[in-house]
Order: C-alpha cells, then sequence, then structure tokens
C-alpha cells in the first residue's frame, strides 16, 4: 500500500483523485481549507475504503500550518510515498484592480505551499531512496492568461520549480513532475455563465471540459510510472494549446 498526501482533497481534481487512490487501497493524508464541512464529508466517503485516511484542516499557503501537519503525518505514516500538491486558488479580474493582499495569497497558496511542503517531505524520500512528488498546473502556466495574470504566474513557477527539483532529486530516486491540466470541470470554473462555458467547450479541440475522474487517472497514471520519467509537465487540455 502507498502512503500519499493530497493537499486541495476536498472538492475537484483532489477529491477525484482521494476518490481513485484510496479505492485502490492507499493510505491518505487529506488537506483542505476551504470547508470544514467537506473536508469531514470526504473523510466519511473514503473512510469506507480499506486505507487509513489523516484528515488537515488548513491553509497550505501557512508554513506554520504546514509544518504542524507535516509532523503529525509523520507521527502516523512510516513514510510519505507520494505527495500531490494540488491546493490552489484563482483569481479573475485585470492586473491593476488586483490588491496586494490579493496578491500575496494566491502566490502563498499556488506556489509557496509547493516549497513548504517539499522541504520536509524530501528528506524522508531521501532517507527511502524512493518517493513520488506530483504538482498540479494549468495550461496558464504555460500561455497564460489574460486577466489571471497571478494565476498564471503562480502556475509558470510551479513548473520551473518541477523542473529544477526534478534535476536535484532525480540522484536519490524520487520523481518530480507536473499536470498542466486545461479546462477541468471543477468548482474553480463554477463562476462561468451558461453562455460562456459554452464558448469555452467550442474553443477546445475535444469539444468539452476535462472531467476530474480523467484528471485523476492522469495522476493515478504519473504514480506507476517509470522511474525515468521525471522533470515533465505533461499537458492534458483536450488539444486546447
Amino acid at each position: 500500500m502507498k502512503y500519499i498526501l493530497i493537499t486541495g482533497a476536498t472538492s475537484g481534481i483532489g477529491l477525484a483523485a482521494a476518490r481513485l487512490l484510496a479505492s485502490k487501497g492507499c493510505h491518505l493524508a487529506i488537506c483542505g481549507g476551504h470547508s470544514l464541512e467537506r473536508l469531514v464529508k470526504a473523510e466519511q466517503e473514503l473512510s469506507s475504503y480499506e486505507g487509513r485516511i489523516l484528515t488537515y484542516f488548513g491553509d497550505c499557503g501557512d508554513k506554520e500550518f504546514v509544518s504542524c501537519m507535516m509532523e503529525d503525518i509523520f507521527r502516523h505514516f512510516p513514510r510519505l510515498d507520494a505527495v500531490i500538491n494540488n491546493a490552489a486558488i484563482s483569481h479573475v479580474g485585470l492586473l491593476t484592480d488586483m490588491s496586494c493582499s490579493q496578491w500575496d495569497e494566491l502566490i502563498q497558496t499556488n506556489l509557496s505551499s509547493l516549497f513548504y511542503i517539499c522541504r520536509l517531505a524530501v528528506p524522508h524520500m531521501i532517507s527511502e531512496k524512493a518517493g513520488k512528488i506530483i504538482n498540479i498546473s494549468s495550461m496558464w502556466g504555460e500561455s497564460g492568461a489574460s486577466c489571471e495574470v497571478a494565476y498564471s504566474a503562480s502556475k509558470g513557477g510551479v513548473n520551473s520549480f518541477t523542473k529544477a527539483l526534478a534535476k536535484e532529486l532525480a540522484p536519490s530516486n524520487i520523481q518530480v513532475n507536473a499536470i498542466s491540466f486545461g479546462v477541468i470541470d471543477t468548482p474553480m470554473n463554477a463562476f462561468l455563465s451558461p453562455e460562456e462555458r459554452k464558448a469555452l467547450e467550442e474553443e477546445i479541440p475535444a469539444g468539452r471540459f476535462g472531467r476530474v475522474e480523467e484528471a485523476a487517472a492522469m495522476i493515478e497514471h504519473l504514480l506507476t510510472a517509470p522511474d525515468y520519467l521525471t522533470g515533465q509537465v505533461i499537458r492534458m487540455d483536450g488539444g486546447y494549446l
């Protein structure tokens, strides 16, 4: 069985991944920061499977919270076989209308959280000479999106973080990859009106939004991929870019 940490695991891609991996018998530490009710509901659902479920409610952009969470995980789990950095928030609007506090919050949640978590997880993986880190990114981190400058910048940072850390950890047999998702049907995209959704679907060659179950399957695929696959940002966007 695998011991896996998933952040942002109470909805969307994170919850879908947690469901899939729990169904495979994995022991999971899941974290969510938006809704305690959703976290409790996720724990109840996932506990119906064989593996152990640890839950944490807090902001992965807060280094003190992450430190406490990681300390507790290693009290209960003998190791972490994989970390899935999925926690993220978005901001849609003109750059000039974005406040400094909004910028700081987004960068902390989407990018700094990877540093806070990896710096504490990696030493344990090095001691095991094994581990996989999967960072959830976005196609906007590659191409940039108008009115989503902060989000695009944060995901561009995720991509560079992934490539650099992969080189650093390859000698220790730890693989670091990212998945650059296109438009996935998650709560993050719930702000779109029916008209906006239809127009966006028409721009996607696949003709639809991706499903969270498809995203989860891609995450599982990377968890079982050959060890020689590392330092990659793998795009899954229905042919959009």
